[in-house]
């Protein structure tokens, strides 16, 4: 995401690469699991 640091140890950009993963492989966040 444009602005977002490409350090992998960055919390914003580690749950914005986890998003991001999340929505490229599952088609949404929606269709992910939770741990509830």
């Amino acid at each position: 995401v444009e602005g977002t640091p490409e350090d992998p140890f960055d919390p914003v950009a580690n749950i914005v690469a986890a998003c991001n993963y999340a929505a490229d492989r599952y088609g949404s966040m929606d269709n992910v699991n939770s741990a509830y």
